[in-house]
């Protein structure tokens, strides 16, 4: 079944979790799918914004007197012919008036920024700062960010952040230091985060990420996927995932928390200190079926002389189907590598 045919229930949160990952992996490189997968959230938001009326009691007389008719036969009143109408007028009304509330109740950009501080020695404290401005923490001190209505960011301690540029297409701030926690529920590409040696693209998740005064950092994924991205070099990262920020490089390959320690150094060294094949040596060796994400990214990393070795290991342990050729994932045809992805992603 196409992911299409699935959106409703993994809206609805009825979707296993082998589902949900495939879905979401199709979800970062389909736009058509992300704007049904809007839609579907947006139409139960606003059944979820409608408040519980009564009907007027014209309305039920009306119902009445049409589960009546048939009894009394010629006896109906013929005005009573357009109740149907009637009632399906008021319910028309009903989700106008819902409608109406939602939009003026969420705007699609507030501005400007929310922020609420906590200080211990002062308690808490909310206020509104324009773009431009800077959020700072001390070793006592957090504070909220408040996205819109899309979601929250938290400030942890000594941790500065500029406050960016809002409009209807995004939600911008950048992280100088420190960590900061983000969940964002809004479609994907609308919150960014800006940091030294990376940009943190949301692509509808929660995630952890923190820098240091040297611009050295890491992103970890727990709800979601979110993306890495750096001078065209992209790091797609699932939940349960993390993917390290260095300077003059920008982000490095994602694998997974529990991935084995030999993997993660071996590919520490690999994206930063020049490993090269010895480095995938140990990486191939050390993946796992899940370890297919690393794998995945690794294809256009390696060096084409070591892509093979990259692209049969991937075979080895989650056998792609036959629709997908290796001669073009070895060629890093993007469409070809973007099916496997998704593919990939149910072992995930």
């Amino acid at each position: 079944m196409h992911v299409s045919g699935q959106l409703a229930r993994y809206c609805d949160g009825q979707a296993a979790p082998e589902e949900v990952r495939r879905i979401e992996a199709h979800l970062t490189s389909c736009e058509r799918c992300r704007r049904e997968r809007d839609d579907i959230r947006f139409a139960a938001g606003l059944v979820r914004q409608l408040a519980v009326v009564t009907a007027p009691v014209s309305v039920w007389h009306a119902i009445d007197a049409q589960i009546d008719a048939p009894r009394r036969g010629s006896e109906q009143p013929r005005g009573w012919t357009l109740a149907p109408a009637l009632a399906f007028a008021w319910v028309l009304a009903i989700v106008a008036a819902g409608a109406a509330a939602y939009w003026f109740a969420n705007p699609t950009v507030d501005q400007p920024w929310q922020v609420a501080t906590l200080k211990p020695a002062t308690g808490p404290s909310t206020g509104r700062l324009a773009e431009g401005a800077w959020v700072e923490t001390d070793t006592t001190t957090r504070a909220r960010i408040t996205v819109g209505s899309i979601g929250i960011v938290d400030v942890e301690p000594e941790t500065r952040v500029r406050l960016g540029t809002i409009s209807a297409n995004e939600y911008r701030i950048a992280l100088a230091r420190g960590t900061i926690r983000a969940q964002i529920a809004a479609p994907p590409r609308l919150f960014v985060v800006d940091t030294p040696a990376s940009t943190v693209v949301d692509l509808g998740c929660a995630y952890t990420v923190n820098v240091d005064a040297d611009g050295r950092g890491d992103l970890h994924v727990t709800e979601g996927w979110a993306a890495l991205e750096w001078k065209g070099r992209e790091s797609l990262v699932p939940a349960g995932a993390s993917a390290p920020i260095r300077p003059g490089v920008g982000p490095g390959t994602p694998s997974f928390d529990d991935a084995s320690a030999g993997l993660r150094a071996a590919l520490a060294t690999f994206d930063f200190a020049d490993g090269g094949s010895n480095a995938l040596t140990t990486v191939l060796g050390e993946a796992r079926v899940r370890d297919t994400l690393t794998l995945w990214h690794l294809l256009s990393r390696a060096a084409t002389s070591d892509r093979e070795r990259v692209y049969d290991r991937i075979a080895g342990l989650a056998s792609p189907p036959e629709s997908i050729s290796r001669a073009k994932a070895l060629q890093l045809d993007r469409e070809t590598l973007t099916r496997l992805r998704e593919e990939l992603a149910w072992k995930w």
